[in-house]
């Protein structure tokens, strides 16, 4: 008898926790139709972004006309300055920051950030399996501030030179390391945040790779760095190096006929990465509500398949969403995730200090100095 009082105790808790206060609607439609009106009536959001989503935005807008979105773009290092340059001016303007991990995630650390988690209230959101491998990836340590919801297949983001370097000679990372390519790649430098930092993470953590391949690709191979994203790719195509470590437009280069080209999955299999796709929640966000339903839309199932076919409508590279019940149609082969392939995760929170890498980059660099000069 107790067991059958203490049932019926349980099933109309739960019923009173799924019925909001009597109107007879679920939660969390009661609190999702709460904070699309508090939204309209806010009237904004604003969202610092990175290149990946900003075509996906325009959606947004049109689906929700009353709502006006301020995007501000650019580049990932350069928003994290912005922000904490804004800040420490005591001025609170982005509503939503979307960029990649090593940007985000130092808003967290520096505390300006607010739980993301608890934001989630779309059962299309909140429901795991819709995700690749069935959960909801964070790259922050809590695991509730920042979530991750790209995952893009990297083997190392090695590009080449078609006319100068056979892609199929290249079956391993080692590979590079070969004499003749000596002098003849290009790498993003390491030392400055940004794109590329998932490549380094990639060979660093790899335990076929390794800190020792750091080492040799930095100190023998007489490598040459640049900071600037695009014209890494300008030199490729023109042939002034073979290879490119983290070299950015590529695929739009090749769409121009360039003889451009990206290496595909290697023999140490590939890195899975974010790329510009994690998203957070400014702490003191000016349009909370806005901020909030954007959240949401940009998670559903309608903003993420907006932000694979706002990219490839402008060919800027079809990143390969984390939701799995949307088309892939739109992403090319060789960077959609398959079954069967190894992905290392490179956006766990302990993987992320990029600091060991730079001290190995910074030695081996050094030290191949030195030799040049006693010669």
């Amino acid at each position: 008898m107790k067991s059958a009082t203490l049932t019926i105790v349980v099933l109309f808790l739960a019923g009173e926790v799924s019925l909001a206060f009597g109107q007879g609607k679920p939660y969390w439609q009661a609190e999702w139709e709460k904070t699309v009106e508090a939204a309209k009536k806010e009237g904004q959001v604003t969202v610092y972004t990175s290149p990946v989503p900003l075509p996906a935005m325009d959606y947004f807008a049109r689906a929700y006309p009353e709502i006006k979105v301020i995007k501000v773009g650019g580049r990932g290092g350069s928003q994290l300055q912005r922000v904490i340059a804004e800040r420490r001016a005591g001025k609170y303007v982005a509503d939503v920051f979307t960029a990649g991990i090593t940007e985000t995630v130092p808003l967290y650390n520096a505390k300006m950030l607010s739980p993301l988690k608890p934001l989630l209230l779309l059962p299309e959101v909140t429901d795991e399996s819709k995700w690749w491998e069935k959960r909801h990836r964070y790259g922050d340590p809590e695991g509730r501030y920042v979530f991750v919801y790209l995952g893009v297949p990297q083997p190392g983001s090695i590009y080449c030179n078609t006319n100068l370097v056979n892609p199929k000679e290249i079956k391993s990372l080692w590979d590079l390391l070969h004499p003749k390519w000596k002098g003849k790649i290009l790498v993003r430098d390491p030392r400055v945040q940004g794109p590329g930092g998932g490549t380094l993470r990639f060979f660093y953590h790899h335990p076929q790779v390794g800190p020792e391949y750091l080492r040799r690709l930095f100190g023998e191979m007489d490598v040459t760095l640049t900071r600037d994203f695009r014209q890494g790719t300008d030199w490729l195509a023109r042939g002034k190096f073979a290879l490119c470590l983290g070299c950015g437009d590529v695929n739009q280069a090749r769409a121009q006929g360039l003889p451009v080209d990206k290496l595909g999955i290697l023999k140490e299999g590939a890195g899975l990465v974010a790329q510009g796709g994690t998203l957070a929640f400014m702490d003191k966000a000016p349009h909370p509500n806005a901020g909030r339903l954007f959240i949401n839309w940009l998670l559903s199932r309608e903003g993420q398949t907006a932000v694979q076919q706002g990219n490839a409508l402008q060919k800027s590279g079809v990143p390969d969403s984390l939701r799995t019940d949307i088309p892939k149609d739109d992403i090319p082969a060789d960077e959609r995730r398959v079954e069967g392939v190894t992905y290392f995760d490179m956006e766990k929170p302990e993987w992320l200090d990029m600091r060991p890498i730079y001290k190995i980059a910074d030695e081996a660099l050094e030290e191949a100095k030195k030799k040049q000069k006693e010669k």
